[in-house]
């Protein structure tokens, strides 16, 4: 029987935390074996959950190279026994005294533990053939014990670093459409109505220039989808507006479907060059009727609405002012009603706004081909 000591050498008196340590000694390994750069990664990893620094790791990391095998086996010599000197050259030159603590770090994190000599030197005894027959030092054997509780940890770690990050980046996302909202409603209907969203949103802001656990991202993310939401009903965008216009919809799409050419005819603009129906424009362009301001029932409606609608999409009032001198307020509207159906497939609404209204003023465009695709797509679906 070997025989191992649990009690220090020198001067250190024997403490409970010793007692405790000394028991991994004694404990079954939570796997047979386990490759010592993938448990060491893992650690590094779950450092905080084991009380230990990236220096600390640096020892640690120093120690496993004079383990030979890649894998910690169960049964095997486990015991590591560098000189302070060797051991500080091979931790990049950590001075002995800096090294000493980082040591006592790992032993009470109870991922290595001593196994002093009676002399308090780290050797290793022996046969005459060379086989090594006991060694004083550093064991390894711990990391083994607890492998698994350092694997699971390292996934938890990881698990938790995406959920963060996740809460990130929707507070971002949630931080930048509140700002731009309100800069969208306050050139839009300019009075004091944004003000309170404003001041709220500047408090929220001030709450990321702190680094925020979990818990703290959590409850940001939901003021500022409060604030969102608020947003989105101040500026028509919301639920209830949404199934009004829904609703609005289909009646528009029942009014095609019964019609006959005259009523068509009546929906027809007040312009004699715009040849789409009204009632055509909104069943091939539903999104219109979820993100206008109003019911569409007339072409004043139409205009209206996208005149509203223009900015969300990036269409500058520059471009579309362009756009109606170019090819008539009706056919601007249709336009870009046909492009926000599209907006998925359009990398630059307000580049191709203005392109389309350059062909208008040579005669060489107009909507209906837009919608009546617009249409087929729907047909196919």
């Amino acid at each position: 029987m070997t025989v191992h000591a649990t009690t220090p050498f020198g001067r250190r008196p024997v403490t409970a935390g010793l007692i405790e340590r000394a028991s991994l000694r004694q404990q079954a390994a939570s796997l047979p074996t386990v490759h010592k750069w993938e448990v060491f990664n893992a650690l590094c990893e779950a450092r905080a959950r084991f009380g230990v620094t990236d220096r600390d790791l640096a020892v640690l990391n120093a120690l496993l190279t004079f383990h030979k095998p890649t894998q910690i086996t169960d049964g095997d010599r486990t015991v590591v026994f560098p000189s302070n000197a060797t051991l500080s050259q091979r931790a990049h030159g950590m001075p002995e005294s800096t090294l000493r603590r980082h040591v006592a770090a790992l032993v009470n994190a109870g991922l290595i533990l001593r196994n002093d000599s009676p002399n308090g030197k780290r050797y290793a005894t022996r046969t005459r053939g060379g086989d090594m027959v006991r060694a004083f030092g550093f064991d390894l054997r711990p990391l083994l014990v607890r492998a698994r509780e350092i694997l699971e940890a390292a996934e938890e770690v990881r698990e938790e670093r995406e959920t963060l990050r996740i809460a990130r980046d929707d507070v971002a996302i949630l931080r930048r459409d509140a700002s731009k909202l309100i800069a969208y409603g306050a050139e839009a209907h300019p009075d004091d109505r944004w003000d309170t969203p404003r001041t709220a949103l500047a408090e929220l802001g001030k709450m990321l220039r702190r680094k925020l656990d979990l818990s703290a991202l959590t409850d940001l993310r939901q003021r500022m989808e409060k604030l969102v939401e608020k947003l989105h009903g101040l500026l028509g965008m919301s639920v209830d507006c949404a199934t009004e216009t829904s609703a609005s919809d289909s009646q528009n799409e029942r009014h095609y479907t019964e019609s006959d050419k005259t009523s068509y005819e009546s929906e027809q603009p007040a312009k004699p060059e715009t040849t789409v129906p009204l009632g055509l424009v909104l069943k091939a362009c539903p999104e219109v009727l979820i993100y206008s301001d109003r019911q569409v029932n007339t072409w004043r409606d139409l205009v209206a609405a996208m005149a509203y609608v223009r900015a969300m999409m990036g269409i500058t009032k520059e471009t579309w002012d362009h756009a109606i001198t170019c090819m008539g307020a009706e056919k601007a509207a249709i336009t870009c009603a046909a492009i926000l159906q599209r907006m998925n497939e359009v990398q630059s609404p307000g580049g191709y706004m203005r392109s389309l209204a350059l062909k208008a003023m040579d005669g060489s465009y107009s909507p209906a081909p837009m919608v009546m695709s617009l249409l087929r797509r729907q047909a196919a679906v």
